[in-house]
């Protein structure tokens, strides 16, 4: 195997590891510290994500780069998540989102319009990242279209990247030259 290949899934095994660990505080809110551990493994075992001879060793390690990455914070001998942590656990949650798709198309386009100032370029940036993962194709540079409803997303992603009106959100019943769209979304005229 390549090298980039294996540096690949090493990234994305740890993306992993981080988004479990996340999840697993969020979802109790305080967790000792001493079940976190356990409760996690026992995720990562379903999934198969590592081998269990290093699971504890891992899951110590990660735990301490999500705290010195500020995302947990040790409380009364207690792990909770942290502000910072629960913005970066939605953008990963978000990240592996995929919106439900109706049986019939309402032959309406969603198209969201974005206008993010230079000086946020980073910010674009991973708006254009998580609307390419979610399922929007691109229409021109910060116009993307969509033929099922995601307003609910939309406004995740506005609180999310704290765009509210530099986002615009549109329902249109046409677009010139479709076809393409169409096709790339597999809809019936």
């Amino acid at each position: 195997m390549g090298k980039l290949e294996e540096a690949s899934r090493k990234r994305s095994r740890r993306t992993n590891i981080q988004k479990l660990v996340l999840g697993s505080v969020a979802a109790v809110g305080a967790i000792s510290v001493a079940l976190v551990a356990p409760g996690v493994i026992g995720a990562m075992g379903k999934l198969g994500l590592i081998p269990s001879s290093r699971q504890l060793e891992i899951i110590k390690k990660s735990r301490s780069r999500l705290v010195a990455r500020g995302l947990l914070v040790f409380q009364d001998g207690f792990l909770r998540l942290t502000p910072k942590g629960e913005r970066v656990l939605r953008r990963l949650e978000l990240h592996d989102f995929k919106l439900k798709r109706p049986k019939r198309w309402d032959k309406k386009w969603r198209v969201l319009i974005f206008d993010i100032p230079e000086r946020r370029k980073s910010l674009r940036y991973k708006l254009r990242l998580t609307l390419l993962s979610i399922g929007f194709v691109r229409l021109q540079d910060s116009v993307w279209v969509y033929p099922y409803d995601c307003e609910d997303l939309i406004t995740l992603l506005k609180a999310d990247f704290k765009v509210g009106k530099e986002m615009l959100y549109l329902i249109v019943d046409s677009i010139e030259n479709d076809g393409p769209l169409k096709t790339r979304f597999e809809l019936s005229n």
